[in-house]
């Protein structure tokens, strides 16, 4: 499952893993959210509702694509966010993982605040 993360002056392509949550998400595209920016992490909202699955992580790969359960968001680490301990992407709490980006992951870091996605 391939999906396509666009903006007013980039994309990228990521693979979904076949997960519940990631399956979810992919009945339910196309959709437009608004970004929002942790440190080097991009999160928006998606309109999927998923319990936390057993291999829900804290501590992530750059690039991971991961649903976050209580904000109903995806979040995208591009490199360390203020939750960090050292240059590993740390999120504010577990997530489950749902795929990976495509190529370099921080083509996100032009993607701001407020940014059409």
């Amino acid at each position: 499952m391939c999906i396509r993360i666009s903006w007013h002056n980039g994309e990228t392509v990521g693979k979904l893993d076949d997960t519940p949550t990631a399956r979810k998400l992919f009945t339910t595209l196309a959709y437009a959210a608004t970004a929002n920016t942790w440190g080097d992490e991009v999160y928006f909202s998606v309109p999927v509702r998923s319990d936390l699955e057993r291999d829900a992580e804290q501590v992530v790969a750059t690039g991971t694509i991961c649903f976050w359960v209580k904000g109903q968001s995806l979040a995208i680490p591009f490199g360390p966010t203020p939750a960090s301990r050292s240059d590993k992407c740390r999120l504010v709490i577990r997530v489950n993982p749902v795929g990976k980006l495509e190529g370099d992951a921080r083509v996100l870091e032009p993607v701001c605040a407020g940014d059409a996605i």
